[in-house]
């Protein structure tokens, strides 16, 4: 599917309606929410000027040409690029299960099924990696060494059917999940990183997987001041 994104929003919890209000006057009125967790190193938050707090992550379908125009209105409305006011990554979607749920989705949006390809160059990967309940911290001190700024993390529980075990890990157990945003250079340290120290065959029986990037919106102040102190 050409025109057609994921879109993940992270932000302070506090700001979670602010943020939804925002969607649905661009045109974005389904959305989804979860509470989670910021895992950016103290030091790191520091520099930045930023205290850690509680987040949340919307999710949210959005069409080539409604993604466009978020991206320049999430940095000129939201300000999105200064400290704290949150992240926001598009991921392509590949398809969708029925037009209905396509109607569903995109409500309100500009779709063109067989419109010209979208195409919105970036320089960030996500990396998603799910773990054992409890070893956040194994698992980014791991990422961290590589190169990774900082993660979100999301509470999980597996559904595995016909297999208790893979690899040794137990499917149907709670499970965190972790997201993080790199820079494509960095993607492939970070993934080793992960794989060697918290893999399947540590505590933390760590899967990992990426995504490519179409689009981002809130990393300009961080990439500037991690530029800054190399």
């Amino acid at each position: 599917m050409k025109d057609l994104f994921f879109l993940l929003t992270i932000i302070k919890r506090s700001d979670s309606l602010e943020y939804e209000n925002f969607y649905k006057d661009e045109g974005v009125t389904v959305n989804f929410s979860t509470p989670c967790n910021g895992t950016a190193h103290e030091k790191t938050l520091t520099i930045l000027g930023i205290e850690k707090t509680e987040k949340a992550m919307l999710f949210s379908t959005v069409t080539g040409t409604t993604l466009k125009r978020l991206c320049k209105r999430l940095t000129d409305t939201m300000k999105i690029d200064l400290p704290d006011r949150g992240v926001a990554v598009a991921v392509p979607l590949s398809g969708i299960g029925g037009s209905r749920a396509l109607g569903y989705l995109t409500e309100g949006q500009e779709f063109t099924k067989e419109g010209e390809e979208f195409i919105m160059e970036s320089s960030h990967e996500l990396i998603v990696a799910i773990y054992e309940k409890g070893y956040t911290k194994f698992v980014m001190d791991a990422a961290r060494d590589a190169g990774a700024g900082g993660g979100t993390t999301i509470h999980a529980k597996g559904t595995g059917a016909g297999s208790e075990k893979f690899f040794g890990m137990s499917i149907a157990e709670e499970k965190e999940m972790v997201f993080i945003v790199s820079h494509t250079d960095k993607k492939k340290d970070i993934m080793s990183a992960i794989m060697n120290k918290a893999g399947i065959d540590s505590k933390a029986h760590a899967v990992v997987f990426s995504l490519p990037v179409a689009a981002t919106a809130g990393f300009r102040f961080a990439d500037t001041v991690s530029k800054d102190a190399e």
